[in-house]
Order: C-alpha cells, then sequence, then structure tokens
C-alpha cells in the first residue's frame, strides 16, 4: 500500500479548490486536469469517471549552462534554480481539436483515424523570464502530452540534466517489462506486480553485446494491467522521439509510481537543445479490454505526416535470406581465417577461406532459385562484404566500407541472375556500431545500390556505439537513424534497422523506414532462448510504436539436428510459427529458415508463400497479454483474409467465429493447425492441414498445443 502521512493529508486540502484545467476526450470517457499546486504543474487522468493518473509532476531539469564538462552531471544545490519544473504561472491557454483519416504508406488498416481534442497550457517562470507550453491531447484511447519550447531571449540554447514527467498510479497493477538499457531491448519479459519489480529486476536480463543497464527502471512501451472485476488495461509509451533521447521509466515500486529516465551521452547530458523544440510525447493508452489496446494508434496519430514527395517506392516485401545458418553456427559470415584485417590494405583473394563462408556465389544462386520458386520477392545476403573477421568487440571505426565484396560474391553477376529470376537482393549494412564510419560511407554505399537494383538495406548496429561515449538511444544516435533514412530515400531506398531504437509511430514521418528489430528477436531461439509466452506480450509492447522484423518461420525447431546432442531449441510447435505472420505485423516479411527444411514440409510452406505482408483491415479477435493472441487481417487490395492465433506455454481453446466476414458470401479456408499429439518440445511438427467452405455464421474450434497455434487463410468463392 501506498504510505500516506499526515502532512501529505494536509498539503492535499491546502490545495483542495485550486483551478484545474480540464480536457475531455471527444467520445467524453476521458477527462484530464492540469493545475499548478505553488508553481509546480501536475496532471491526472479519470475514465468513466475513474481515476487511472493521479496527480503527477510535470518537469525538466537543466544544467546551469550550455558548456558541459567533465563531471558536470553531478547535481548541486544551487543548479536547481535552473530547472523548468517550478516558480510557474499560467498565461495562457488554447484548446483545439481534430478528427481526421490518413492513409499509411504502409499498414495493419487502410485508414487510421487521428480524433482528439487538445490543450496547450503556457507556463511563464518569473525567477527567469522562461516560458514553455505543455501540450495535452486526448484520445478516445487515452492520452499524450509534451512541452515545447518557443524560441525566447532566455532560452534559446540548453542542456537536459534530466526530464521528470510522472504517472503515478493508484493500485499495484500486474505489469509486462524488460529492464532499462541505454543500448538494448533484447531481454525477456517479465510478468510482475508493480511492487515486486526491484525484487526481480537484477536476475531480468543476460548478456548483450553493448549493455548500460539503468538499475531499477524499465523501457516502454509498458503493459500494465488492474486486475480485479473492473480491469483496466494500460499502455505507458512515448511517440516521435526525434532530436532528443528515448526515455526508460524509473520504478517507485512502493507508490506504483514512474517517472521518466531519458539515455545519457558520457557527459551525462541527456539532450542538447536549441529552441523552438518539442520533446517527444508522453503515451498513455486505456481499456478495459486488451484488444482495443493492441488496435489503438494513438503512437502514429502523435507523429508528423510525411514530407517525402514520392513514396511509390515503398512496397511490402516477403523475403528469404543467407542468415540462419550463420544464426545457428552451421556457416560464418567471414571469408577467412585471418584475425586482423585492414580494408585499405589487405588483399583478401590471398587469404585462406575458412571454408564456411556462407555468402558464396554458388549458395547464393541455390538461394535465389528457391525464392523465385516460391513467388518471394526479395533475398537478403548477409557476410557478402570484406571486413567480417574481425569486426567485432574491437572498438574499431572503419570496420566496412559497404562496397567492397568478398572474392567469392561475384556481386554483377549475382544481381543479373536475381533479376532474371524476378528477385531483388536487400543489401546489408552492418555498422558494428561505427556509425559514424555509416554516415561517411552512406552516399557510395547507397549508390552502389542503386547500380545494381537493390531497393531495401538491412542495417545493423551490434556493438558499442562509436562516437564513443554515446549509446544505441542518446540524441546523437537517434538523430543518425533518421540522417540514414532521409539518406536513403534520396536514394529510393528502404531502411530496416536492427540494434536501433524501438519506433514509435515514425513510420508516419520516414514511410522508408518500413521495419526494425529493436527487440529480442527469433535469432534469440539460438542464443539464450525465448520464453514460449514472448510472441504473445511482444504485440502489447514493441510492436506499439511499429513493425518489428521478427524473423519467423522456422520449421526445424531442434537444432540437434544440425549438430548431435546440441540442446537449443525454438520455443514454438511449426502451426505457431505460421500464425506469428498474421499475429505480428511485418510489411518486410521473412521466411527465416533453410531452404532444405522447407522442401520437406512444402505443404505447410504454403500459408507463408499465400499470407499477405500488408493490410487493408486488421481485427483483433481476443488477446491477453503474456497469455494468447487471435488476430484477423484483409489483405490488402483483395477480400482474402487471414486469421492466427498463438499461446503461452499452456494448452488453449479458441473458436473462431467468422462474423467478420462480409455476410450472404462463401469462403474456401485452409486451416493449419497443431497435430492432436503437438508439442512445442517433444512434436514440435506434428501439424494437420485441411480444407474447408464457410460463411460469416460459421465458427471453427481449435485446440493449440503447449507453446502452438493455427493459421488461416481465407478467400471467397468466385
Amino acid at each position: 500500500m501506498k504510505k500516506i502521512t499526515v502532512g501529505a493529508i494536509l498539503l492535499s486540502m491546502m490545495f483542495v479548490g485550486v483551478k484545474a484545467q480540464s480536457l475531455k476526450s471527444p467520445d467524453g470517457k476521458f477527462e484530464m486536469n492540469f493545475q499548478l499546486k505553488q508553481g509546480v504543474p501536475y496532471y491526472n487522468l479519470k475514465y468513466n469517471g475513474a481515476v487511472v493518473v493521479e496527480d503527477s509532476k510535470l518537469g525538466l531539469r537543466l544544467f546551469k549552462d550550455s558548456a558541459i564538462k567533465f563531471a558536470s552531471e553531478i547535481a548541486k544545490a544551487e543548479d536547481a534554480k535552473f530547472d523548468l519544473n517550478n516558480g510557474f504561472t499560467k498565461t495562457d491557454e488554447k484548446r483545439d481539436s481534430k478528427n481526421e483519416t490518413w492513409q499509411p504508406v504502409l499498414g495493419e488498416k487502410k485508414n487510421y483515424t487521428n480524433h482528439y481534442n487538445e490543450l496547450a497550457v503556457t507556463l511563464d517562470q518569473s525567477s527567469t523570464s522562461r516560458s514553455i507550453v505543455v501540450k495535452f491531447r486526448l484520445f478516445n484511447d487515452g492520452l499524450g502530452f509534451r512541452y515545447e519550447f518557443p524560441q525566447q531571449k532566455n532560452l534559446n540554447y540548453f542542456v537536459i540534466r534530466e526530464e521528470d514527467s510522472e504517472i503515478d498510479f493508484p493500485t499495484d497493477m500486474k505489469a509486462w517489462w524488460i529492464v532499462a538499457d541505454y543500448d538494448s531491448q533484447e531481454y525477456q519479459y517479465q510478468e510482475t506486480k508493480i511492487s515486486e519489480i526491484p525484487a526481480k529486476w537484477d536476475k531480468a536480463f543476460d548478456a548483450n553485446a553493448s549493455q548500460a543497464l539503468v538499475k531499477n527502471a524499465v523501457q516502454s512501451p509498458l503493459m500494465l494491467k488492474k486486475e480485479g472485476k473492473d480491469p483496466l488495461y494500460v499502455n505507458v509509451a512515448e511517440a516521435a522521439v526525434l532530436d532528443y533521447p528515448a526515455s526508460h521509466l524509473e520504478v517507485d515500486a512502493q507508490n506504483f509510481k514512474f517517472k521518466t529516465h531519458l539515455t545519457a551521452d558520457r557527459q551525462g547530458a541527456k539532450g542538447y537543445i536549441q529552441t523552438p523544440s518539442v520533446t517527444p510525447w508522453r503515451t498513455i493508452i486505456v481499456s478495459p479490454k486488451a484488444e482495443e489496446v493492441m488496435e489503438s494508434k494513438m503512437i502514429f496519430n502523435l507523429n508528423e505526416p510525411t514530407k517525402y514527395t514520392d513514396t511509390s517506392y515503398i512496397h511490402p516485401t516477403k523475403y528469404m535470406g543467407v542468415w540462419w545458418e550463420m544464426i545457428i553456427g552451421k556457416s560464418q559470415w567471414a571469408y577467412s581465417t585471418a584475425e586482423n584485417v585492414h580494408l585499405d590494405k589487405t588483399d583478401f583473394s590471398k587469404l585462406t577461406p575458412n571454408g564456411k563462408h556462407a555468402a558464396n556465389n554458388t549458395k547464393v544462386k541455390e538461394y535465389i532459385d528457391f525464392a523465385a520458386e516460391n513467388g518471394f520477392q526479395g533475398l537478403l545476403i548477409e557476410g557478402w562484404n570484406a571486413g567480417w573477421e574481425d569486426w567485432f568487440g574491437h572498438s574499431k571505426e572503419f570496420v566496412f566500407d559497404f562496397i567492397t565484396p568478398y572474392p567469392d560474391f561475384d556481386i554483377k553477376m549475382l544481381n543479373d541472375y536475381a533479376h532474371s529470376k524476378g528477385i531483388k537482393l536487400i543489401m546489408h549494412h552492418e555498422t558494428s556500431g561505427s556509425a559514424t564510419n555509416y554516415e561517411r560511407w552512406s552516399d557510395k554505399a547507397f549508390q552502389l545500390m542503386n547500380k545494381y537494383g537493390y531497393d531495401a538495406v538491412k542495417t545493423g548496429y551490434v556493438g558499442d556505439i562509436i562516437p564513443r561515449g554515446e549509446h544505441h538511444y542518446s540524441q546523437w544516435t537517434i538523430n543518425h537513424y533518421y540522417r540514414i533514412a532521409e539518406k536513403a530515400n534520396q536514394y529510393k531506398i528502404m531502411v530496416n534497422s536492427h540494434e536501433s531504437v524501438r519506433p514509435t509511430g515514425e513510420s508516419r514521418t520516414y514511410p522508408n523506414y518500413i521495419s526494425a528489430e529493436a527487440a529480442r528477436g527469433t535469432e534469440y531461439e539460438a542464443f539464450g532462448g525465448n520464453k514460449p509466452d514472448h510472441q504473445t506480450v511482444l504485440p502489447f509492447t514493441r510492436w506499439m510504436g511499429g513493425s518489428m522484423d521478427y524473423t519467423p518461420g522456422i520449421f526445424q525447431t531442434k537444432l540437434d539436428y544440425y549438430f548431435p546432442g546440441d540442446k537449443r531449441f525454438v520455443k514454438t510447435t511449426l502451426a505457431k510459427q505460421l500464425a506469428l505472420y498474421v499475429t505480428m505485423y511485418m510489411p518486410l516479411q521473412m521466411a527465416a529458415d533453410l531452404p532444405e527444411n522447407y522442401k520437406k514440409h512444402m505443404d505447410a510452406f504454403q500459408f507463408i508463400k499465400d499470407v499477405a505482408a500488408d493490410w487493408d483491415d486488421t481485427k483483433i479477435l481476443s488477446a491477453e497479454p503474456g497469455d494468447y493472441v487471435i488476430t484477423a487481417r484483409k489483405a490488402k487490395g483483395t477480400e482474402n483474409w487471414f486469421v492466427g492465433g498463438i499461446t503461452d506455454e499452456n494448452k488453449r481453446e479458441y473458436t473462431v467465429d467468422f462474423s467478420f466476414l462480409d455476410k450472404g458470401k462463401k469462403y474456401d479456408i485452409i486451416v493449419y493447425e497443431d497435430g492432436k499429439d503437438a508439442d512445442y518440445i517433444d512434436n514440435p511438427q506434428s501439424y494437420n492441414i485441411y480444407k474447408k467452405q464457410i460463411t460469416s455464421k460459421s465458427k471453427l474450434n481449435f485446440k493449440m498445443a503447449r507453446s502452438g497455434g493455427f493459421a488461416i487463410s481465407v478467400k471467397p468463392v468466385n
């Protein structure tokens, strides 16, 4: 329980009757109240009259000037007079509203609705002659708020020490969370009460290639649930993280409170600001139904429309990759046995080949053949370019040039061969965290892609960021990701970014940034493993702000198939791997397994060939974070639907009600389900396929195995 002191009661009594500015959502279900208490800004949020967020402080702490020096992050009492969190008076308020429909270039629905009421409060700090604006937008699915800094005499340049936006909840809710880290989101989700987070925190992470943990803090999006007779689901996140660091959430477990914690650089600075400027939006999505939280597009709505004049080159892509065999250890990225190479000096043709280099002419042509025969559009090839021998762990700045192929990779021949088969190759640009090097080479790299007809790139940021002292989520690196997106747009190239920051709806503004990793994906099944409930949590967390390149489709789940005695395995059934193509939105959609494994199960592989990658409509039929997700999607520009259902480590039954289909029509369906003896540990490749004709009145029952699932393709009868 929260501690309630006599002093706190007296203090609250002092402020009874303090005038508040109220804002209601368009449907009237939400009410946000803003007020100043002795010059300190607070807000709260109610849903249907019940308090969702108690009075919570707003504000920022600043450094005393913009010249940040070593150890200047150590706060002193006299520094407080520079902060923007107290001493305010309200001098103005403006109200606005909007109700618009917009079309994402790629999305889960053809149309997104952006409907909100807005309150902008101007606050003056008389002691410093500065003013800021706190802007609130209240939607029918929750609240967004941010700080705005007008250009002014006493606030032209400043450096943020910390943003102290609070979210104070009245009850101890269940939480699905991962540890806060300036450099990685690749962790297993934990399920605890808010009050239990500190006790679980120390054991909630494993090692990562780059890691800067924030003690007793968690990352967003954070999913919460108030349990009981009247359950309520709450999602805490951020939107439009641009020219600003990504944030984390410090946990006050005793009071069920969270506070913003921004990613720092090595000097402890959180953001270098030149006015006029705005912060990202802090978002709170609320609903009594988990399905409605998943369906929310508030985070995208809080981003600006794109300024791109041409988006015609941006398209959904189904692809395969020379990738999984390196992840599991069957092949290698590197060409030679050398341990020390210099791109500008080493003659790679004279090095001793290691015999395991996957990106060679013969193997790539085999992948091209299989991808073309089965209707794919793209093929990713990792390890094609020179430099992989000593790419990792050396803080090496000039690690790749992104234009020099290995001796056994004939870039012109392979592109000509791929194009003759209707396949576009997907370029891989691993930076090894050396973002400065990538920016130097990006023009030449993208020019090479244009020359050979590549239209998509997979970027990677494994390891510590260079410039040294920056993090994956600090302001400089955030700006780098979008500089690369803008540069790629100049060359009509789509970007799929790995080990980057989690997206927060920026695909509306930068639609060529079509996907990212930024979470623990399928590759971890070959590393530390993913828990069976992992894929049932991600749609409520990582997916809230944009598409993830999860790389599903693994049919050979037991790795002892390749390495006898190997205990590693993908913790799903084969049918669940199919269902992920529907429950997870992926406009850049990978079939990640080896062709040899698909050839053994071509009947099941048919679903991956058929399923769409972009959608006109999406319906979350049923969902519970950490337990199950059932999703139906309508393919872009067609009347075809696809349905997918997944469960956690528990067996589960679910009945699909097809009432979302058009009335009076008949549909042919193909069902892919767990076999009667399927089990993700004991018998993961047991599945059953059958065909049936249905209407909108039909219902079908499914029995999902442990960590199992089902997938359905639905096509109208002509």
